[in-house]
This record gives C-alpha cells, sequence and structure tokens, in this order.
C-alpha cells in the first residue's frame, strides 16, 4: 500500500478470473465494475485472464494491454469450449498453471490478490502463490465447488469419491490461508461457517446493478417491446442463461395451466432471452405442446440491456434447492434495477426468495409448485398497480442497496482494512 501526494493511500490489486472486459459474461462483468470503479478512486491494478471470451469463444484478445488504466494480463490457455467436460476440464488446468506462472511472476509483497471462482478452485492457486511472495489473498466466492459439480450431476462422470474429498481438502485449506473471504449473500456466508472458516475471515458483499445502464424503460417508450410486437400483452420473461442449476418444470406447468385463461383476462406471453444447456430442451417441450404463449429471443447486445429487461411487466428466477448457499443468481439485481418484480421459483427460504419477500419486491414459489407460480403471475397480469408499485420499490431498493458504487465503497473498506 502505498501513499499518494494528497495523502490518500493505495492498494496494489491483482485480480485473477477467467474472463474480463470486454467479455460480458456474468462474472466479469461484476470484475470489470469493481476495477474499473477502483482505478478511478487512485489504486493500482493488474488483471490476470485468458484470452477468450465467454460470449464469443472464437476470438482472441491480445495477450496485454492497457484497458482504462488497469494493466491485463491475459494468458494462454487451451480452447476445446464447455461442449464436453474433459476438454472444459483440460482449458481448466492450462488456465491454472498459465495463471500461477503469471501471478508468481508479478505479486509482490504486501499486494492483495483477489481470485475469483471461474475457473472452479482458483483460491488454490491464488494460497500456494501468495503464500510463497508474502501477498495477501482475498477469495470472491460466487459459488463453491466441488459441491455444487455434485449436485448438479456431474459426478456422473464415474470420478471416484475420493477425488471430491480430495478437492474439499485443498479448497477448504486454501479459504482458511486466505485473510478473506467475500460471500455474495447470507446464506453462502451460512455455508463457509459450516466449513470452518473463521468469522473473522469472511465476510458479506452481495452482488449489484448498474442502475445508470439498467434504467426502468416504461412500455410506451421501449423499441424493443414494439420490435417483438409484445404491445397489448402482459409479459413474464425469463432473461438469461437457462442451464443445470435451474428447473424449467415448474415454469412449463404454468405455462401450460395459463394458456387458456379466460377472454376477459390480460394477454399473457412468457418471454425467453437468452440460452443455456437446458434451452433446447425447454424450447423443443414447448413445440411439443403445441404452446403457443412463449416466444423466444437470443441473448442481446449489453447496450440493449435497459430496453430488453424493461420489456417484461414481471421477471422470473429460478434456482434448484440443493443449490442454495453454493450459487446465487446475479440476474435478480439487473431485474430491481429495471425496476420490474421478480417471482422467484426454488426453495422460498433461498438468498433471493428472503431478499423478495423481505422487501416486498415479489413473490416466492416452491420448485415444483406450477399451479402457484401460474396463479401469481395471473394476479400480477389482472391487477397492473400492484405491478407497477412492486416495480418502483425494486429500483429505490436496488438504488439504496445494489448500487454499483454502493458495493465498491463496500470493497475498498474491507481492502483497507485487511491485516498487513
Amino acid at each position: 500500500m502505498a501513499m499518494t501526494l494528497d495523502g490518500i493511500f493505495t492498494m496494489n490489486l491483482i485480480f485473477l478470473n477467467r474472463f474480463f472486459y470486454p467479455d460480458h459474461s456474468a462474472t466479469s462483468q461484476m470484475l470489470s465494475d469493481l476495477v474499473f470503479g477502483l482505478r478511478k478512486r487512485g489504486h493500482y491494478i493488474r488483471v490476470i485472464a485468458s484470452r477468450q471470451r465467454y460470449d464469443a469463444p472464437g476470438e482472441r484478445l491480445p495477450a496485454r494491454e492497457t484497458v482504462g488504466g488497469i494493466e491485463v494480463f491475459r494468458v494462454w490457455t487451451s480452447r476445446f469450449g464447455r461442449d464436453k467436460l474433459i476438454g472444459r476440464a483440460v482449458d481448466y488446468a492450462t488456465f491454472y498453471v498459465s495463471a500461477a506462472l503469471t501471478l508468481w511472476r508479478l505479486a509482490r509483497a504486501g499486494d492483495i490478490v483477489i481470485a475469483k471462482t471461474d475457473p472452479p478452485m482458483l483460491s488454490v492457486v491464488g494460497a500456494s502463490i501468495t503464500r510463497w511472495r508474502g501477498a495477501r489473498l482475498v477469495n470472491w466466492l460466487q459459488d463453491l465447488f466441488p459441491e455444487v459439480a455434485e449436485n448438479l450431476g456431474l459426478d456422473r462422470c464415474q470420478l471416484p469419491g475420493f477425488v471430491y474429498g480430495a478437492l474439499r481438502v485443498l479448497r477448504n485449506w486454501s479459504l482458511r490461508a486466505a485473510a478473506m473471504n467475500v460471500a455474495i449473500g447470507d446464506r453462502p456466508a451460512e455455508r463457509l461457517t459450516a466449513l470452518g472458516v473463521a468469522p473473522d475471515r469472511a465476510s458479506i458483499i452481495q452482488n449489484w446493478a448498474n442502475g445508470g445502464l439498467i434504467e426502468p424503460i416504461a412500455p410506451a417508450d421501449n423499441a424493443l417491446r414494439r420490435e417483438w410486437e409484445l404491445n397489448g400483452k402482459f409479459v413474464v420473461e425469463y432473461s438469461g442463461n437457462l442451464g443445470r442449476a435451474h428447473d424449467y418444470r415448474s415454469l412449463l406447468d404454468a405455462i401450460m395451466r395459463l394458456e387458456g385463461v379466460p377472454p376477459e383476462a390480460p394477454e399473457i406471453l412468457w418471454l425467453f432471452v437468452g440460452g443455456g444447456a437446458l434451452h433446447g430442451a425447454f424450447a423443443r417441450e414447448v413445440r411439443a405442446r403445441g404452446l403457443k404463449s412463449v416466444l423466444f429471443k437470443p441473448y442481446q447486445p449489453l447496450g440493449l440491456l435497459a430496453q430488453s429487461l424493461s420489456v417484461a411487466d414481471v421477471h422470473l428466477v429460478c434456482l434448484r434447492p440443493e443449490l442454495e448457499g453454493l450459487i446465487v443468481p446475479s440476474k435478480f439485481y439487473g431485474i430491481a434495477a429495471a425496476g420490474r418484480p421478480t417471482i422467484f421459483v426454488g426453495d422460498r427460504d433461498g438468498e433471493i426468495a428472503r431478499i423478495v419477500r423481505r422487501r416486498d419486491l415479489g413473490f416466492a414459489v416452491n420448485q415444483g409448485d406450477g399451479a402457484e407460480l401460474a396463479a401469481r403471475v395471473l394476479a400480477l397480469a389482472c391487477d397492473p398497480d400492484l405491478c407497477r408499485e412492486i416495480g418502483a420499490r425494486a429500483r429505490k431498493v436496488c438504488e439504496d442497496e445494489f448500487e454499483t458504487q454502493i458495493a465498491i465503497d463496500r470493497w475498498v473498506s474491507l481492502l483497507a482494512k485487511l491485516p498487513v
């Protein structure tokens, strides 16, 4: 840590994550928001990432460049992609090795290394290098591995049980060796406590949304809503990844129940924007059942995010109950910024469900209860004033609690208080 001429202490920070700006994946956007915000406050920042983009796998980014005052070191990795488990594992392994070598070269005593969780187990790389170089490690935990893999059924690749046990031992060592572990919610923090992480080495900083980039847009002013011919319809939107962590059966059940609602009710349209591992299977089931009230659209450019999220009257957020405390759906924060209600489908005591209930930002529905989901959607469709009232409250909560600058303030405070 150094002091500038005006008496402000600055920190030397190194961030580790596989994806970084200009990539638009969720982990990359969070990382980009934070590091550019910290750089504006005078801190010296370097980022170690891969040369790939999650949202454009064929693109190869420069090996080294300076972006907005951030020094970016993009390391070599293999490029097998996400389709095959073995290829993905090789991509991870090559990133570990390349990132470790670069971190060894860059890190110095007193530096703070912030390791995210893409790829999984990156905390082990960070703990190993920082220990030898005299730097301090902060683990920024967007998820917990290997528990996520086990709960998603990825252990079906016939790995022996002792492998997962060994991974847990390494992971737990890296958490306890860190100067701080940052969880993104109450439920993830409870998991850290259960793993034996000391209370003074765990903190909570929730994810956030950029309220300047994502602002509520009224239906009459939304060009995408006109382009997609949604005017006059009550739009229920699922935006982003529909993957293995999500269950679409409840959504499908609710869609089928509301497909033939009485003519006096508003016309309900279910909009799915994005993709994911289960997107194709879900689309096939929609077609097989001849459902006419479902519309699919691809991922939208970042510049259209406010329009895309504001197309909806209400948004859906899903998470399988067994993954609570391991993952927090970050899409919720963008929904709040767009000033729209949320219906959460999963564990009614889950992280997002707690926020939604505590702040009265929508509803929580148990996974598998398509009847209640349909009833909640129909109730909002028939009460547009309530829908707008909840949306306005969501935007206010975002401005007060989940805005980017608030999160950056929390990070600055946390990093400045780390023991030297």
